[in-house]
């Protein structure tokens, strides 16, 4: 049941107290946030003027769980100075998000909330927006805990307890062990350092047990850190310079974000639209994103036509031919949907790249001649008995393998030589499948068709 703009507003300032009171804080922020998108909804003003008192820890946390443009339009609202006041009480991941997206709306802002920040603060998020947004450094948070090699463990907790009152530190899961010169050595999680006494030294551990150092750079692409995430069950990744030397870490938080929109990115690549466009509360935007697309694919069915238009005689002679030719077509197609989705995907996750381009396309095209030398029988037959002519049903056939088989090639080759030349593979690849499909179907069967039927 839908409640009225009183009631949103109680259940918000009811959740601040459980906040104060420090009950389950970080799901008090989502479901604040959750409440005022509804509030949004109803008054703009109010939901900025709700914003707005929040206390401001709380503030930092409910501004980075709202929809993106209820943080543009709060972004807007808000002064340099109070932004940068919620900006450092952020974590210093979140604290970049925000301030790369004032950046984009205000220039002029971003610097004035830069200014008004701490010095080093604002040398740190200097330094994480100066990364693209595909490149690990950008999902990079600073705050961690880290050990000396030849610290002991009870000492290193001692300091973790400190940081935990001082600054706040959240989800200090593992220990990032380091030496001298803060170069990363590896990685332990917390709930091992039980097992060892107060006195033990962080080298012996290492020695004797070993520790996971997989690490990546700031520079690396962000496919990569989804892959370490997986391969490796990392729900942290460490990050370091060329030197080997700790910069910071990637959350859970993040990587499952990076997972979501990899994802994400995959069905509306696939689809014709853009993830920002779809997103935007602007109809326009939407709407021209997917113009864009249907305009291409248009051009894609004149093309399909044209194959037909060659072989109108053949048609006007065999009206049999007009039934069964979407048959063909929707087979192809089907066909390299298939191989192109399993395709994209094996890409995306790392499993294949292009240098292994062979056994990739060997496997598809194997699978879809299977494919096609079964159904072509079931085809041949059905159009045999339907129209009582026995070649009919040889020429659906024939044209079903090669339709299946182009199909599998295609659907494997076009996504990976869209990453071979550095396109993403999952946007513009079921166009041109469905181009390649449509015309050699067609081509095929009519092509057949005049040849043995006429």
């Amino acid at each position: 049941m839908e409640r009225n703009i009183d009631e949103l507003i109680a259940e918000i300032e009811r959740r601040v107290r459980l906040f104060r009171e420090g009950l389950d804080e970080s799901a008090q922020a989502y479901e604040i946030a959750e409440l005022l998108e509804s509030v949004r909804e109803e008054s703009h003003g109010r939901f900025l003027e709700l914003l707005k008192s929040l206390p401001e820890d709380l503030k930092a946390d409910v501004l980075s769980e709202l929809s993106k443009s209820a943080q543009e339009e709060a972004l807007e609202a808000i002064d340099a100075k109070e932004l940068a006041e919620i900006i450092e009480e952020m974590d210093t991941d979140d604290a970049a998000d925000i301030v790369q997206q004032i950046e984009e709306m205000d220039e002029s802002k971003a610097e004035e909330v830069l200014h008004e920040i701490d010095e080093e603060e604002s040398r740190v998020l200097r330094e994480l927006i100066s990364y693209d947004e595909n490149e690990a450094g950008a999902y990079m948070q600073t705050e961690l805990f880290k050990a000396n090699i030849d610290e002991t463990v009870g000492d290193s907790v001692k300091r973790l307890k400190e940081m935990k009152n001082k600054e706040g530190l959240d989800n200090a899961y593992h220990v990032f062990v380091v030496d001298g010169t803060d170069r990363f050595q590896g990685m332990l999680p917390l709930e091992d350092l039980v097992l060892h006494g107060p006195n033990e030294i962080y080298r012996n551990i290492l020695e004797n047990e070993g520790a996971l150092t997989v690490a990546v750079h700031p520079t690396d692409p962000i496919d990569k850190v989804i892959e370490l995430a997986g391969n490796y069950n990392m729900n942290v990744i460490p990050v370091v310079d060329d030197f080997g030397m700790l910069l910071g870490r990637i959350t859970a938080d993040d990587i499952y974000d990076l997972m979501e929109k990899q994802a994400t990115d995959q069905i509306y690549g696939m689809a014709g639209v853009q993830e920002e466009s779809e997103e935007s509360d602007s109809l326009l935007e939407a709407g021209k994103s997917r113009a864009i697309w249907l305009g291409i694919n248009l051009l894609t069915a004149i093309a399909a036509s044209l194959v037909i238009g060659m072989f109108d005689q053949t048609i006007q002679s065999i009206v049999a031919l007009a039934v069964l030719m979407p048959i063909v077509a929707s087979m192809g197609g089907n066909a390299g949907t298939q191989s192109l989705t399993v395709t994209v995907r094996q890409l995306a996750l790392g499993d294949i790249d292009p240098t292994e381009a062979k056994r990739v396309i060997t496997k598809e095209v194997i699978l879809s001649l299977g494919n096609g030398l079964l159904y072509a029988l079931v085809m041949g037959a059905i159009a045999w008995a339907w129209f009582d002519m026995p070649m009919l049903g040889v020429v659906i056939a024939l044209s079903m393998v090669i339709n299946l088989l182009a199909a599998g090639f295609f659907g494997a080759t076009i996504p990976l030589v869209l990453k071979g030349l550095g396109i993403d593979p999952a946007v513009g690849s079921t166009v041109l499948l469905t181009t390649v499909t449509d015309v050699v179907g067609f081509f095929s069967f009519l092509g057949l068709a005049s040849l043995i039927l006429l």
